[in-house]
């Protein structure tokens, strides 16, 4: 195991997850893993800032991670290896106020190898020590709280059947993160009835929500073009610059984006504008994970979004099939490790 590329280790480290496996990079048994995990355990942090698993070259998000790196963050764990890592985050040193000022310091592949070496215990209790406070027109994340998406679907995107299921969600108590519609169509003018009605309702009855359309980037910035309420910019990611450019997206966009929706100034109580949707194995779907194992990728992902100060990120964990994700018990460990 000692020969083996940060690359090919993080992979025969992962936990079993079918993705790993139809990519030919997974351990052949737990024999294999377990000797993988206890290798990734020894190496020092240091090394996945001297080696990229995606070439610096030629991948604009590996760029985007070893650029975006904070080293005064990082220095009060530079010492660390992957397994004394894992053991620090589980002690009481390693509280919320902590965990947040390091955050830049650790790149996504730091994190994904710690959680390799965590059992689903671990992954709760560190994830429980997590927090995102975000805000546009209310504010998410806070302790004790629980927010929801209302999603008032219609498979035709009739504005009546819309509307019909948003004011039936109102009265569940279902909103406050987003009224988030997915469109049954990419139709420039339907999405504008859309985005008209749910600025409506919200305005009407001075709901402390926000509002989005799930469509394509390039379609809400069209709707901004053309003066269309928008609130919040949706997107799908991934964590190579490959997997990206499957969804007709980069970086640059995303940016020009980022700049034309906050440029509307909405929000009320904040300006966190973007809302994403990443999954494991979105970047094997698209042939783009070059030997990563999609653990390590999801988390590569989060750092895209992170230059976004997103208000949302969806991980539709389990959702692209069981060829990435098998049964339930992979579903799960992959929740808790996206929430990590």
């Amino acid at each position: 195991m000692e020969k083996c590329s940060l690359r090919e280790l993080l992979a025969k480290a992962s936990p079993l997850r079918s993705g790993d496996v139809l990519a030919g990079i997974a351990a052949e048994n737990e024999e294999e893993r377990i000797r993988a995990q206890m290798a990734l355990a020894d190496v020092p942090l240091k090394r996945f800032l001297s080696e990229c698993v995606v070439p610096y070259e030629t991948d604009e998000v590996t760029r985007l991670i070893m650029d975006s790196h904070d080293a005064q963050a990082f220095a009060p764990v530079s010492s660390f290896t992957v397994g004394q890592l894992r053991d620090w985050l589980l002690t009481p040193a390693a509280d919320t106020a902590t965990l947040t000022a390091l955050a830049p310091g650790l790149t996504p592949e730091m994190v994904a190898a710690a959680s390799k070496l965590m059992r689903i215990q671990d992954l709760v209790l560190v994830a429980s020590k997590c927090s995102v406070v975000t805000r546009f027109r209310d504010t998410i994340g806070l302790p004790g709280r629980f927010s929801s998406r209302l999603q008032p679907n219609h498979p035709t995107d009739d504005a009546r059947g819309v509307l019909a299921s948003v004011i039936d969600g109102l009265q569940y108590g279902s909103w406050d993160a987003v009224i988030g519609i997915n469109p049954a169509s990419d139709s420039l003018p339907a999405i504008g009835r859309l985005l008209r009605l749910l600025d409506d309702v919200i305005a009407r009855y001075d709901i402390p929500t926000q509002s989005c359309v799930l469509t394509h980037v390039t379609n809400t910035l069209e709707m901004i073009r053309r003066g269309v309420p928008v609130d919040l910019c949706f997107q799908s990611i991934a964590g190579t610059e490959k997997a990206n450019a499957s969804f007709g997206i980069s970086l640059s966009l995303l940016d020009e984006a980022w700049d034309a929706t906050l440029s509307l100034k909405r929000g009320t109580v904040g300006d966190n504008v973007m809302y994403f949707e990443t999954g494991q194995g979105s970047a094997l779907s698209a042939g783009a994970h070059f030997g990563v194992d999609q653990q390590t990728l999801e988390c590569r992902a989060y750092a895209v979004a992170r230059r976004y100060r997103p208000l949302l990120v969806n991980t539709v964990v389990g959702f692209i099939g069981p060829e990435y994700l098998f049964n339930g018990k992979q579903i799960i460990r992959a929740g808790l490790e996206d929430h990590c």
